[in-house]
């Protein structure tokens, strides 16, 4: 039998619940925590992912002793490869049916049964005993994670070992929510960035960027390097739309492409009951809310604002002077409506916080919710930032108000297609739409889970073509319902046992990955999980640069400053 040059090791036991062992036949040092390897015998490979690295001896004297100092150094030698070893912890993922050898007379048989590949299925079985183990090729890993040369499958990283890339397929990723986790500092907004070049690259959805902290849209600089970032409005243009939070709003000193006002009568009192917890609201809100929409309808908002606090003196039959609530006053309202008046003057002040945003108007200059529905319907991209409105009060009502529109909207649209599109042709299939949140548990932890869109979004808007892509580093304080339901799961490195049992919650292995998202090289490698991959996979995550945008959109040549700077908008030569 001919050597395998490529053979790290060899099968010597385990089984399907406590992964696989293997022989280490090369260097300990060749291979790490988390590579991938394959393992082929007779008509079947499986794939594997190494969870450890543990040294053995024959006896424990072995071990124990420095045989360099006892020995002579061939004999010390030759005693080390015969009674000091190193095994590799192998958690197997997928086996796939490869046939029999070319040269096997039923090759022909089974390839006129399967003409085309056998694709990869879970686990089923297990090797035999010392079947050899290999690092992975590049076909191996694009058999599983797809051609990198495919249009769709998007370069998330490289191995780690060899440097050979990893694909995720963006047509799937967009089918389910997913998410982006790791602790801060450790890059989080540069792999989202990296993700979004990605969905908006290969256009498979049209993407809302809630931007909380305005990093996304126009050029910015890294806090950490101090070095500038490309934004994706300065390499998709017009296929992004920056939108910015109130009249006359900027972003870093740049104008967007229009801005967002919002109608008093868009406000429900749903939600206000969202910012339960931000602005303290009582148990008695939901009753003086309800009271309001009785009264006045779409116009409660306004109406209540524009109510005040005063009071008359009047007299009595007996000429007794006393104060009353004055016309228009909160006390008068109550007092007609039978509300308690304290609970609605309790409310009144608690919504002052509200009623001095700018952003809220009462007849806005233009209905900018439908201009970015439309703008999401149309296949562009919008990004939302907030820009000098980044409270939490700001980001819980804008995001909840316009992700509530936007669901009614595709839920709609979705409807027609059904009933209408698929027989008559009249009506077109919805564009898928990826939310991106950023802070999400501040949106999505228990409490408020129930209350918002986003929870309704995770759990159920996919058949409505509608997902999210959550960014958080508190992925413990995210509704384990909500990470139930995340497809494709990205994560950096996290310290918190809490957050790294997150975002394994739900999968299989976890024990055996938990050790190793805990390892992960900060803002160097990243964890691929979940429903959107195939299987686990520790990668180098590719850097967010000049060199990734050469790569992503095609332009290796160098372009001349000249051309540089009519791209810009600075010369128009």
């Amino acid at each position: 039998m001919a050597e395998n040059k490529d053979q790290i090791g060899y099968i010597v036991g385990g089984g399907l619940k406590e992964s696989f062992q293997a022989r280490l036949t090369v260097s300990a040092q060749e291979v790490q925590e988390g590579a991938f390897v394959v393992i082929e015998n007779s008509n079947w490979r499986y794939y594997g992912l190494v969870t450890d690295i543990q040294l053995g001896a024959t006896d424990p004297r072995f071990a124990d002793e420095q045989m360099e100092k006892r020995f002579p150094p061939e004999l010390a030698q030759a005693l080390h490869g015969r009674t000091l070893y190193t095994n590799l912890e192998i958690l197997p993922a997928l086996m796939q049916d490869i046939g029999p050898d070319l040269a096997s007379p039923k090759y022909v048989e089974w390839r006129s049964e399967n003409p085309e590949d056998p694709k990869p299925i879970p686990v089923k079985t297990v090797p035999p005993h010392h079947s050899p183990v290999e690092m992975a090729k590049p076909e191996h890993i694009a058999g599983i994670y797809g051609d990198p040369e495919k249009t769709g499958n998007f370069i998330i990283g490289y191995t780690r070992e060899q440097g050979h890339p990893v694909c995720i397929d963006m047509e799937k990723f967009v089918q389910r929510s997913s998410g982006v986790f790791g602790a801060t500092g450790t890059g989080k907004s540069f792999l989202t960035r990296l993700v979004l070049a990605g969905l908006m690259h290969y256009n498979k959805a049209s993407v809302l960027v809630l931007d909380m902290h305005n990093e996304y849209g126009f050029d910015d600089v890294a806090s950490d390097t101090k070095k500038a970032v490309t934004g994706l409005k300065t390499k998709f243009k017009s296929k992004i739309r920056i939108v910015g939070l109130g009249a006359g709003a900027t972003i870093r000193g740049q104008v967007p492409d229009f801005n967002l006002e919002i109608s008093t009568g868009d406000i429900s009192t749903s939600d206000i009951e969202t910012l339960s917890r931000e602005l303290n609201l009582k148990e008695t809100t939901p009753t003086t809310l309800n009271a309001l929409y009785g009264s006045f309808r779409d116009k409660w908002f306004a109406e209540f604002r524009g109510m005040n606090r005063n009071q008359v003196t009047i007299e009595d039959e007996r000429g007794k002077k006393k104060e009353v609530p004055a016309e228009g006053s909160v006390a008068a309202w109550a007092d007609s409506n039978g509300v308690n008046v304290m609970a609605a003057e309790a409310l009144h002040d608690k919504l002052r916080r509200l009623f001095g945003k700018p952003y809220i108007v009462e007849k806005p200059a233009a209905d900018s919710v439908k201009n970015i529905i439309d703008a999401l319907e149309n296949g562009q991209h919008v990004v939302l930032s907030y820009g000098e409105h980044e409270s939490d009060l700001d980001y819980l009502l804008v995001s909840n108000l316009l992700t509530r529109k936007i669901r009614a909207a595709w839920e709609k649209k979705t409807n027609e297609f059904r009933t209408h599109g698929t027989s008559t042709g009249s009506v077109f299939e919805p564009r898928p739409l990826v939310i991106v949140v950023e802070e999400a548990h501040k949106l999505l932890n228990r409490e408020m889970a129930a209350q918002t869109t986003f929870a309704t979004i995770a759990r159920e808007l996919r058949k409505y073509y509608v997902t999210l892509l959550i960014v958080d580093q508190r992925p413990s304080q995210i509704y384990d319902e909500v990470m139930s339901q995340l497809g494709t799961r990205i994560s950096g490195w996290l310290g918190d046992d809490l957050d790294i049992q997150a975002v394994l919650s739900g999968l299989s292995g976890r024990d055996a990955l938990r050790g190793m998202l805990a390892r992960l090289q900060p803002k160097e490698e990243v964890l691929l999980l979940g429903w959107g991959v195939p299987m686990p996979l520790p990668v180098k995550s590719r850097r967010y640069d000049d060199a990734f945008w050469k790569e992503l959109l095609g332009d290796s040549r160098k372009r001349s400053d000249k051309e540089i700077n009519k791209e810009m908008g600075f010369y128009s030569g």
